[in-house]
């Protein structure tokens, strides 16, 4: 059984005080679609003029004249109000739009002001929409601006209510301002003004979104055919789908889904249409037998981490098959937290990934969390906000998403990052949205969040010195233990975000150490690697088995930087020295070359016949 539809909070207070305030300031949501109730168990969603002119004529309120700055007076139609009251209303105040008052603006509303709130006989309203437009700057008006809420000031307090309708209740010829922030208007007109009420308007909530979903559905492909059960489902999914979002956007979905024909039982991916622009879905298109022969594929680039590569692997095919997709108000596909000593190929594994996805590694969006360690370095990733330098640009994250709403999201080394940038990540991961400098709603509900952190690796002594927290020679799962309750301390204890933690949930994915027999294959790996690009330039070069156990003595003494720091003994200690005696030598393509001998920075080439 449906929920009674119950009136807004913010209606029942205007309601309320109409008998006791002459002038209201309505602010807020006001641009927005607002729900009402035009009868019994008939919900729908009109403009906020639309909506105050009902709720004053349900009062007893016979017309409500609306102002607009260059439109000028008009009357709020209502349904069976007489054809021409509304005109004869207006040519009863002098306010036709034909009786030349002067241009519609701060003079024109200042000549009809106290008509309204002056005339005798049944009660009538005016609704000054887009008040804020009247001001040039509300802390320094122009004379007309002055004269106009001077007026506005005393005429709510001279302003004397009068009994009429058949219970004789005390009416105003009510004044209502709609604006979208109340400092729009001058403090000194609302603040300590007793004959004048400010209301805010909030954004919708779930009921409001609830109470529309059965009448936006139901002009759907197969609703009426569509069982209860599914019905029922179907409005759970576009409530959930569209939680933040305005009323005005829950019924441009609705349409969106009328016009593209998409049936009742997949308004969720009308949803994702109008949230991220985009109609075909990618991840829909993503070839599951890849994914299911990922594992070695990801192996032979990622290697000695079965348990982080299977985890991740996890977390790829809930996000590609959407098990567990009640992803309430749009959360992210997927979020993946990993950690581990540096070097061991985290960042790798993001890219892999990437490339699983979408066929293609540099698709995936890259931040290096350590260049936004500074207390406003959120505004790099939102854009500034309005009156600052560069708030035209945007945000580095916010725009990298719109304009690729389907991606993997990596930010490295993630610790490093501000607390005060942390908490934005809340917003993703929890909602799936961020509003940028701008104001616009950037959706993250078809990203797979990337985090990586060397955090567990180290801790901080009593007296306060780095030291390490775990070694090489410990097995994996102690290694495991050890960095994930470092990482909990430092979330709860450091950084004071357990919030954070708790979003991740059970998606912190820890790596392993290079183990000696993984080094070896790193090693073997780079150094055939290194010898096939000669080969493709025509020059054949070859070890000898003195020289490459030489070679691999140097690159593996020392795997505290795993495979990055073995690629890095590689290159100082072959590559660097092979293309210095390639080049004394005059090496021409064609020819053979051994290398002989290898010590630390040195080796000797001979050349073959």
């Amino acid at each position: 059984m449906e929920a009674k539809h119950q009136v807004p909070r913010w209606q029942r207070d205007f309601e309320r005080f109409l008998p006791l305030k002459s002038q209201f300031v309505l602010s807020g949501n006001v641009r927005d679609l607002q729900v009402v109730e035009i009868q019994p168990g008939v919900v729908t969603a009109q403009a906020l003029n639309q909506c105050v002119a009902a709720a004053l004529k349900r009062a007893g309120y016979s017309q409500t004249l609306l102002f607009q700055p260059l439109a000028g007076f008009s009357v709020i139609s209502s349904p069976g109000a007489p054809a021409d009251g509304g005109q004869a209303l207006l040519n009863e105040l002098g306010l036709a739009p034909d009786a030349g008052q002067g241009r519609a603006g701060a003079e024109l509303l200042a000549g009809g002001l106290s008509q309204v709130v002056r005339r005798q006989g049944e009660p009538i309203a005016l609704v000054v929409d887009f008040a804020a437009r009247l001001l040039t700057r509300p802390t320094d008006p122009t004379a007309a601006e002055h004269h106009l809420f001077t007026q506005a000031l005393l005429l709510s307090q001279q302003a004397t209510p009068r009994p009429a309708g058949a219970d004789r209740k005390p009416f105003f010829n009510t004044v209502i301002w709609i604006v979208e922030k109340e400092g729009d208007l001058p403090d000194w007109f609302i603040v300590g003004n007793p004959r004048l009420r400010h209301i805010p308007v909030p954004k919708p909530d779930n009921r409001a979104r609830r109470s529309l979903a059965p009448g936006l559905l139901k002009p759907l492909a197969g609703a009426a055919q569509a069982s209860p059960e599914t019905l029922k489902k179907a409005q759970d999914d576009f409530v959930d789908g569209t939680e933040g979002m305005l009323l005005a956007d829950v019924y441009a979905i609705s349409v969106l889904a009328r016009v593209e024909g998409v049936s009742v039982d997949k308004i969720a991916d009308a949803v994702r249409r109008y949230k991220v622009g985009v109609t075909e879905d990618p991840w829909l298109q993503i070839d599951r037998e890849k994914i299911k022969n990922a594992e070695s594929f990801i192996r032979q680039r990622v290697k000695g981490q079965p348990d982080a590569v299977v985890h991740m692997l996890d977390i790829v095919k809930r996000a590609v098959t959407g098990v567990g997709a009640g992803r309430r108000g749009g959360r992210p596909r997927g979020v993946a937290f990993l950690a581990g000593p540096t070097g061991v190929g985290k960042t790798e594994l993001a890219k892999t990934v990437t490339s699983l996805l979408f066929g293609d590694e540099s698709a995936y969006i890259r931040f290096d969390m350590s260049e936004f360690s500074a207390e406003h370095a959120d505004q790099r990733l939102l854009g500034a906000p309005p009156g600052y330098i560069g708030y035209d640009a945007g945000g580095e994250l916010t725009n990298a998403i719109r304009e690729k709403p389907f991606s993997v999201v990596l930010f490295d080394e993630i610790e490093k990052a501000h607390p005060r940038v942390l908490d934005k990540f809340l917003q993703i991961l929890d909602d799936g949205v961020l509003t940028s400098g701008r104001g616009d709603r950037v959706y993250f509900s078809e990203a797979l969040i990337v985090f990586t952190s060397n955090l567990g690796i180290y801790k901080l002594t009593e007296s306060g010195e780095r030291e390490l927290n775990v070694a090489p020679s410990e097995p994996y799962t102690v290694v495991k233990q050890k960095v994930e309750a470092e990482i909990e301390r430092h979330f709860k204890f450091v950084l004071n975000r357990p919030e954070i933690l708790n979003r991740m949930g059970e998606n912190i994915i820890v790596f392993d150490f290079i183990r000696e027999d993984i080094a070896d294959q790193i090693f073997e790996q780079m150094v055939n690697s290194t010898l096939d690009d000669l080969r493709s330039q025509e020059l054949r070069v070859t070890m000898t088995r003195e020289a490459k156990d030489s070679l691999k003595a140097l690159c593996l003494a020392d795997l505290s930087n795993g495979g990055r720091g073995i690629r890095n003994q590689v290159e100082a200690n072959l590559l660097n020295p092979l293309a210095r005696a390639l080049f004394d030598a005059d090496a021409v393509p064609g020819k053979s070359y051994f290398v002989t001998a290898l010590q630390a920075g040195q080796l000797t080439l001979e050349v073959g016949e």
